[in-house]
């Protein structure tokens, strides 16, 4: 379904086409893919969600050449990392959703170190650094190697489609460490905080 609407960025009236479509994954269910787009300011946001309520989770598997069509579906509050290549990309104000592959993932990250070259031009430690994880990476897509995709979602929104990959809850101290994790306060954490407001209310009187 497609309507316009006013753009959130430059608020030019009915200047925005979003986007919304609904898409079966299965083994996950259904997802709503939404999408807003500016030709006036070029804004551009992506997401996705799922219709069902899921838990926090984290999502891990082992990829190589035999998985690289493995669908991924990615939320914009999730922290997708491959330790093996030193990547970790945490959800931040322009993070995208995205419904994918194992194959489209690592070709984003390649994507992201051609970027990266062009901001570190004149380091040349950096551009080392950059050189070497993007022919790791390519080295995945190629069969010359593997390595772990993760996958730590707050929000439930996140899944790795392939019969091999593991999904475990995330633990508290997980979702504390998150850059969008839920705040858990524990039984010490609430009573400061019962205390805070009592004496501020104190000070009122």
């Amino acid at each position: 379904m497609d309507m316009k609407i006013d753009c959130p960025v430059c608020g030019v009236k009915n200047g925005a086409i979003s986007k919304m479509d609904t898409t079966n994954i299965p083994y996950f269910g259904e997802v709503i893919e939404t999408s807003i787009t500016c030709p006036h300011c070029g804004f551009k946001h992506s997401d996705v969600m799922s219709v069902e309520k899921n838990d926090p989770a984290k999502h891990t598997l082992t990829i190589n050449k035999d998985n690289l069509n493995s669908r991924v579906v990615r939320s914009q509050t999730s922290t997708v990392s491959i330790p093996e290549a030193g990547i970790k990309v945490e959800p931040g104000p322009k993070s995208q959703g995205y419904v994918s592959n194992v194959e489209g993932v690592i070709e984003r990250f390649i994507s992201a170190t051609h970027r990266a070259h062009a901001l570190y031009n004149e380091d040349e430690e950096s551009l080392n650094n950059i050189k070497t994880t993007r022919e790791f990476l390519e080295s995945i897509l190629d069969g010359k190697n593997e390595a772990t995709l993760i996958i730590e979602d707050p929000y439930g929104q996140s899944k790795i489609v392939d019969l091999k990959a593991e999904s475990v809850p995330l633990t508290e101290e997980e979702l504390k460490t998150l850059k969008t994790g839920f705040t858990i306060l524990d039984q010490e954490d609430l009573e400061k905080e019962k205390q805070k407001v009592k004496d501020e209310e104190d000070k009122e009187e």
